[in-house]
């Protein structure tokens, strides 16, 4: 099996689990007006942004990370803001501002792959994907971010540095944090003979799901016959079927690809 073909069964794996890690769909919805940038679409005509950031303080802005739970803004080691992946309205509002007006693409529930999420995609540079739902996850999510770049220019031309937990970047090799990941925190893709194998890396844990999330995953899961993540003795665990979510680091090899949230690890349902 070529490192191609595992790295098209990761990403696969990974859509069917998690949502929108795979091919960009720049240019299909077309790109929207600048006062559709000012009134994101796939937000409810009702939804108006919580977190409001001064233009000053905007500018100064040089890193994004994107947490298991939330989107950071900072200049240098001071937040800016701390956007909840719970309120599309004000994480797509600050991005248009900060990164300019995006490729934007509407999506029906399973237009992007098994499990794709409908709402509206958009992407920012080919750096920065955000999926705002039309309905919230049951864990509460209201968008689904994958950071596929380790910067993205804003819309001066500077240059604001993407990050994950602990500044992990897409193009960081993790093969020590790999190595010493507990079995529980990773996921294998692919056999590992030939080519080198994918990895998912869970960085931070996050979106724990409540008692009651658990007991409908686990009544839809009954009769599944969909593959789930299995680890490296091809074996799907974990404790229940939603696994760990949280944001993770997708690897070629050993480099990081990708970082998504909510991405869950040892899922063993496919949708």
């Amino acid at each position: 099996m070529t490192l191609r073909t595992k790295l098209a069964l990761g990403a696969a794996l990974l859509a069917l689990t998690a949502g929108s890690v795979a091919v960009d769909a720049t240019g299909i919805g077309g790109v929207p007006s600048a006062r559709a940038a000012e009134e994101p679409a796939g937000v409810a005509a009702t939804s108006t942004p919580s977190v409001s950031v001064s233009a000053g303080k905007l500018k100064r802005i040089d890193t994004i990370e994107l947490g298991a739970e939330s989107l950071e803004f900072r200049d240098d080691d001071k937040t800016v803001a701390d956007v909840s992946m719970r309120d599309a309205a004000s994480t797509v509002d600050l991005l248009n501002r900060l990164l300019g007006t995006p490729s934007r693409t509407q999506t029906a529930v399973g237009d992007g792959g098994a499990c794709f999420p409908s709402g509206t995609t958009y992407t920012w540079g080919g750096a920065v994907r955000v999926a705002a739902l039309t309905t919230p996850s049951t864990i509460g999510n209201a968008v689904e971010i994958r950071v596929l770049k380790d910067s993205v220019r804003s819309r001066t031309g500077a240059e604001v540095e993407l990050t994950g937990p602990g500044g992990v970047q897409v193009g960081d090799d993790v093969g020590d944090r790999l190595r010493d990941a507990p079995r529980s925190d990773k996921v294998a893709f692919g056999d590992g003979d030939g080519d080198a194998r994918a990895w998912q890396l869970l960085l931070e844990p996050g979106w724990a799901p409540t008692a009651d999330d658990r007991a409908a995953e686990g009544a839809a899961g009954q009769g599944a016959t969909g593959q789930g993540a299995t680890g490296q003795d091809g074996h799907a665990d974990g404790a229940d079927e939603s696994g760990t979510n949280g944001v993770s680091a997708l690897t070629s090899d050993t480099v990081v690809s990708v970082l998504g949230s909510p991405m869950p690890v040892h899922a063993q349902r496919s949708c």
